[in-house]
């Protein structure tokens, strides 16, 4: 939850938003005029009684009003200053928050103007290779959206915290409707494309599909999956294909509902959310939260309990945020042997960089060093917050000798005051301050001086190069 001081100016905009003076509200809260103001100014906490008159006078979202929207601002807001041509404002972190609490629109708009500087750059490269290439012939880089489609969908992921209780109860639906079996799911779900959306399902060589995993045909109703997929990959295909069938239902109100400006954002984010029901459909959110807590989510047990590979497992673990019956809050990551970040969810509380790399410390950087072993970390970030954190690498199913695999790790990790609740913390000293590593969101972002891997010069602090001494980096000079 946030400050209680600093809910005061969100109290007064949602009072100015309701054109009530200071004596209207007051009265609706059975407070005086003089001491609304207080609170108003941020020279008083608004308390959990009064919070609770406001959630019930106006209808709030007590989650919306006192959650973490203020402090992704923050981050976003920390990232665009962090650009080398705002080095001599020193703009800190504590100016930016300031900003958030009292002028959210404007803290939004300010990254609105960043995004779209940034893809008018891409848009004049893009040009120029264009131009260079076809020599002067006509080259249209099109008009395109401040974000990217992919951006954008994170963004509405990250927006509902990684959790869709309609298309959780959807797919709850589905396994009563469907009469399927854990046993025989893959079979239970073509049996009810084939009888309730009259498709039939054929697996075929990898050949016939000219490289895709799965094709569909809407005309002749067939769907058609890869032999090279593993048995975990075809089942959430069938339910993924099941999803889409019903995207008019279940996904369309909550994509309306999002700020999709680039042109394949809707499309995408269809996509996504298919995908995210048929993670819900292998497996069920009431049945594999309780077998998450009772194996102290122990991965590794959940993958052979619902037939899910390593990454689908710790997915769905993000995904758990039901009110009233929820999982431990976890963050989400996959990244590729580059360092390149192709998924992320938050809601562990962690910070992803969005314009630039993420910190080469977190352990799912390092699990490329050992491939498919599970590896441990407890870290801090620079504002004292500690985290918990799992990785692994995966494979990719690749296509045959031509096509070969790939590997990606996956990370996910929650505050550290709950990480008693993972079986990956046994044997580990939480307490002790020597098994912590120190590591940030991102370099530029990141006051830390004295780390080996420092790639850039922190924003926050005047760079003082001394060509006498050599420190960890040329970015650190040492005390003398």
């Amino acid at each position: 939850m946030a400050d209680p001081v600093s809910l005061g100016p969100k109290v007064r905009r949602l009072r100015r938003h309701h054109a009530l003076t200071q004596v209207q509200l007051a009265g609706r809260l059975g407070i005086s005029a003089s001491y609304l103001a207080l609170i108003e100014n941020g020279q008083r906490p608004l308390t959990v009684p009064l919070l609770l008159k406001l959630g019930r006078e106006f209808d709030l979202d007590l989650d919306d009003f006192t959650g973490e929207e203020d402090g992704r601002l923050v981050g976003e807001l920390s990232e665009v200053f962090a650009e080398s041509m705002f080095d001599e404002h020193s703009i800190q972190e504590e100016e930016l928050r300031q900003l958030v609490v009292d002028a959210p629109q404007i803290a939004r708009a300010v990254l609105d103007l960043h995004r779209a500087w940034r893809r008018t750059l891409e848009n004049v490269d893009h040009l120029a290779v264009q131009v260079q290439a076809q020599e002067g012939a006509p080259g249209d880089a099109g008009t395109r959206s401040t974000r990217l489609a992919n951006e954008e969908v994170s963004d509405l992921f990250q927006d509902h915290e990684n959790h869709f209780d309609g298309l959780e109860r959807a797919a709850t639906e589905l396994w009563g409707k469907g009469s399927l079996s854990a046993t025989e799911l893959y079979g239970g779900l073509a049996r009810h494309l084939r009888v309730e959306h009259g498709v039939e399902v054929e697996v075929a060589p990898a050949a016939a599909l000219g490289g895709a995993v799965r094709r569909y045909d809407p005309s002749s109703r067939r769907l058609v999956v890869s032999e090279v997929l593993p048995q975990a990959s075809l089942v959430f295909q069938l339910a993924h294909q099941i999803g889409m069938l019903r995207a008019d239902e279940l996904f369309e109100p909550i994509v309306e509902g999002a700020r999709l400006e680039d042109a394949a954002g809707p499309a995408l984010a269809r996509l996504s959310l298919a995908s995210y029901f048929a993670g819900a459909v292998l497996m069920p959110y009431e049945p594999f939260l309780e077998a998450a807590r009772d194996g102290r989510y122990d991965i590794e047990l959940l993958e052979h309990r619902f037939r899910a590979s390593f990454e689908q497992v710790c997915h769905r673990l993000s995904t758990l945020g039901r009110p009233g019956n929820s999982g431990v809050p976890l963050h989400f990551v996959r990244i590729d042997i580059a360092g390149n970040i192709s998924k992320r969810f938050s809601r562990s509380g962690i910070r992803f960089a969005r314009y630039s790399g993420s910190c080469p410390r977190w352990n799912v950087h390092s699990a490329f060093l050992t491939p498919g072993a599970i590896r441990r970390q407890v870290s801090a970030m620079p504002d004292g917050t500690r985290f918990f954190c799992v990785a692994r690498t995966v494979r990719k199913a690749g296509g045959g000798h031509r096509i070969p695999q790939s590997r990606m790790a996956i990370g996910i990790g929650c505050e550290l005051g709950h990480a008693r609740e993972f079986v990956y913390s046994d044997g580990l000293d939480l307490d002790s301050e020597e098994s912590i590593v120190p590591i940030g969101t991102a370099c530029r972002l990141c006051d830390r001086m004295d780390c080996r891997q420092r790639a850039f010069p922190p924003m926050h602090q005047q760079l003082v190069v001394d060509e006498n001494v050599r420190g960890l980096t040329i970015y650190a000079n040492p005390k003398r």
